[in-house]
């Protein structure tokens, strides 16, 4: 059985896979900011929904990546889990 790990560095040997990869490991590392802001902030799903003045549903999908997200989305769930949004832009490679 080959180790997730193992199978990972031999699919990083293609340069279309590495920068698929880079590109979706963007989006999970701002879904997983977004899941570590609610839980430190002993929030549900729902009530994130509520101070933000969506459903929950929303947010599940929100937090899944089945939605791309807008700057204002953004800001209202940063407010609504006590955090502040940051964006920047790093040189590429």
């Amino acid at each position: 059985m080959t180790k997730l790990k193992d199978l990972k560095a031999r699919l990083m040997e293609d340069p279309a896979f590495r920068e698929e990869y880079a590109r979706v490991d963007n989006e999970y590392t701002l879904i997983e900011a977004m899941i570590r802001a609610r839980t430190a902030a002993k929030l549900t799903q729902a009530e994130v929904a509520e101070r933000i003045g969506t459903t929950q549903s929303a947010i599940a999908r929100l937090e899944g990546g089945r939605v791309s997200p807008s700057f204002a989305t953004l800001r209202r769930y940063a407010e609504a889990t006590g955090t502040r949004l940051t964006v920047g832009f790093e040189p590429a490679g």
